[in-house]
């Protein structure tokens, strides 16, 4: 093999290897059409848009000014400005923390999808729809995982399933928090806030009725890097784990609950004619079964290769909630009779999979 070829060979091998993880949004304000944005990069779990391209969808006036190396742009706030690496973002004399600072990534400066959901938001005083078409970490070599990476994929794997005959701890990621609101509702009612009201709720219930220890990533209103978000899951006597998340959309009509499992080689549906379900699906479609006993609208259990998600066998389960951006589903998140009948629906899904798992050991 000539020389050339070798070379030809190893560049291409190089460019596959050390290409960044692409993506794509829909994003605009809440009620109008939403914009697709293409040119989305994943690092370390996060998505990066160009800030330009973010601006441009938004309608939203602003530029890069090289001299002192940031970028500014108008609010009815003010006057407002960020620069690369930068911890905080600065609103005329007020300095607003940043969880995760702007990149320069491929030659343009790009900020994290939170910028476009927590800040934005704040500054302007409408809503934003924002929907990750694709929300997985960046693709990585199995040798390239970050110490963080592999202890998820090894909590999430951590349990044999052979020598658990019954659920003996369950944990819960309380989504959002602190500094990240997460989708804001049609009246300002902040994902973060549902959350953590139901998850109270769904904790009592497992614990008196179940008699076993439930662990929330949070149990108050504070900011959660990913690592701290993980410790409730690694606990050892851990046997199934809840995501709570609520939902928005760019049209009203769009509503209910939805589920969602780590994918597998067929749909959720096709495995459990064949009798042959994973626990993540079978205790999604045990949940989803109860909700639609209790008259709930709920979607089919998706499968998704959803970052919470992570890898392995530990049961999983992501619960988006209701959709903040539909007046019927926020006025029942937001009223707390409402939201117990959900957390009953919810854990008589849980209970019949601890039965069911009972009975099979």
């Amino acid at each position: 093999m000539s020389s050339r070829i070798q070379f030809l060979i190893l560049s291409i091998l190089f460019l596959c290897l050390s290409s960044p993880g692409y993506a794509a949004v829909e994003i605009a304000w809440s009620g109008q059409k939403p914009k697709l944005i293409n040119e989305v990069y994943n690092r370390d779990g996060v998505a990066y848009l160009a800030i330009d391209d973010v601006m441009r969808a938004l309608r939203l006036k602003g530029r890069w000014y090289s001299v002192d190396h940031r970028y500014r742009f108008r609010t009815p706030m003010g006057k407002a400005s960020l620069f690369p690496g930068g911890a905080y973002l600065r609103v005329g004399d007020q300095f607003i923390p940043l969880d995760h600072p702007p990149r320069f990534i491929d030659g343009r400066l790009r900020v994290p999808e939170d910028f476009v959901l927590v800040q934005l938001p704040a500054l302007t005083g409408n809503s934003v729809y924002y929907r990750n078409l694709n929300p997985v970490g960046e693709v990585k070599s199995p040798g390239d995982e970050s110490a963080l990476d592999q202890l998820f994929a090894f909590l999430l794997r951590k349990k044999n399933r052979q020598e658990v005959s019954h659920l003996r701890a369950i944990a819960i990621d309380v989504g959002h928090g602190g500094s990240d609101s997460g989708v804001i509702g049609l009246t300002g009612v902040k994902e973060k806030d549902v959350v953590l009201e139901f998850a109270g709720q769904l904790e009592k219930l497992i614990k008196m009725r179940l008699g076993i220890p439930v662990y929330l990533s949070r149990d108050g209103d504070y900011t959660l890097d990913r690592k701290h978000r993980l410790q409730a899951v690694s606990k050892p006597d851990v046997d199934a784990y809840l995501i709570l998340h609520a939902q928005g959309h760019f049209t009203p009509a769009a509503h209910g609950v939805e589920l969602y499992v780590r994918p597998v080689a067929a749909t959720a549906d096709d495995r459990l004619r064949a009798g042959d379900v994973d626990d993540s699906t079978r205790l999604a479609l045990d949940a989803r079964q109860a909700l639609l006993d209790e008259g709930f609208t709920v979607a089919e259990v998706h499968s998704a290769n959803l970052l919470p998600l992570g890898r392995g066998d530990l049961p999983t389960v992501m619960i988006e909630l209701g959709y903040l951006s539909n007046a019927d589903d926020l006025a029942l998140l937001k009223d707390g009779e409402a939201r117990q009948m959900l957390a009953e629906a919810i854990f008589d899904g849980l209970k019949k999979y601890d039965d069911d798992t009972r009975s099979k050991k």
